[in-house]
């Protein structure tokens, strides 16, 4: 290749690429099609977004539909809110929709919901379209919400509980989670005080309107239009249960405490018997003295020899006596 045409080749290129150079640094397409829309906007704002490095379509397209809608926004509001970490297209869309439906909501406060981690186009939407929100949660794991009357009789119930978002306490309420923990406490609450469970049975309202006097929604990003009791149903007797477990409880104290008793008559019976040989043992220790004494008397001469066969004559007397009554006669004695 000839050095004019190689010069002429890395012109060209050189040029195109400045080219497409400027054409990113300024959008000439997102102006044209702002400046058809009538958005106020000039090129040197779009040259400055991508020196600030923010997206010009992130700013144009949902500028373009505020505009369009005849919200009064400018291009500097939706660069502070993208250079905050905020979502400029929800916003936007949260303005139109509040807008439409009558809704006072500025633009600082759709900016601060939405810097609050709330989605506040969804907000909007729930304000407009109320929500039902099931209770208990049966993505947690529980189909009803079990509560006893005083009658001892349990009751399972279902809710669906009617929100609207509530945008003037949507920046630190509370979430649905404690609107279902709190309408679930006012249930259990209903149904513990009622007297039987055929009263909640026959007028499932007064739950609904227990709970609704509580103000269970204060505190909280919403406003509860209505509870409806969705379903209720009879449950196990857990009074009657009770009362058995506790029978049964009673049953086996008695029972410990009446074999603790045995124990201690076999225990008292052994150390009876063992004292009964003690003192048996002691009686033949005792009469084993007796001819003891008798030959210490003979030696001593305080006993003759008339008086033993005096006391062998009436010990035999004695013994005849016995056996002539059918009464059984003393074993003789050794000595």
């Amino acid at each position: 290749m000839q050095p004019e045409f190689l010069f002429l080749f890395i012109l060209l290129v050189a040029i195109l690429l400045f080219a497409s150079f400027i054409l990113y640094i300024v959008p000439v397409r997102l102006y044209i099609a702002a400046r058809a829309a009538r958005v106020p906007i000039s090129l040197a704002a779009l040259v400055g977004m991508r020196l600030r490095r923010i997206p010009p379509s992130e700013i144009i397209d949902p500028l373009t539909m505020a505009v369009q809608a005849g919200l009064d926004i400018t291009h500097g509001q939706l660069e502070s809110l993208w250079l905050s970490g905020g979502n400029v297209a929800s916003v936007v869309k949260a303005l139109i929709a509040a807008d439409k439906a009558r809704i006072p909501l500025g633009f600082d406060r759709a900016r601060a919901i939405d810097l609050a981690g709330r989605n506040v186009y969804e907000a909007v939407k729930m304000s407009v379209q109320p929500k039902v929100i099931d209770c208990p949660d049966p993505t947690k794991g529980r189909e009803t919400i079990d509560a006893v009357a005083k009658n001892g009789i349990q009751l399972k119930a279902k809710a669906r509980v009617t929100v609207r978002a509530n945008l003037e306490r949507l920046i630190g309420g509370a979430t649905e989670e404690t609107i279902i923990a709190r309408v679930g406490e006012g249930i259990v609450t209903t149904i513990g005080s009622a007297d039987t469970h055929k009263h909640v049975l026959e007028n499932p309202d007064m739950i609904s309107k227990r709970v609704l006097e509580r103000g269970l929604d204060s505190g909280t990003a919403f406003e509860i239009l209505s509870i409806d009791i969705a379903d209720i149903d009879v449950g196990v007797n857990i009074g009657a249960k009770l009362q058995i477990d506790q029978a049964e409880a009673d049953k086996q104290i008695a029972q410990a405490k009446a074999e603790e008793r045995r124990a201690l008559a076999i225990a008292r019976e052994q150390e009876m018997r063992a004292l009964e040989q003690e003192m048996q043992a002691r009686v033949v220790e005792a009469e084993a003295e007796v001819p003891r004494a008798m030959a210490e008397a003979f030696r001593h001469g305080n006993l003759g020899i008339m008086d033993y066969y005096k006391m062998q004559n009436i010990k035999a007397d004695t013994e005849m006596r016995t056996s002539l009554s059918g009464a059984p006669a003393e074993p003789p004695r050794k000595g």
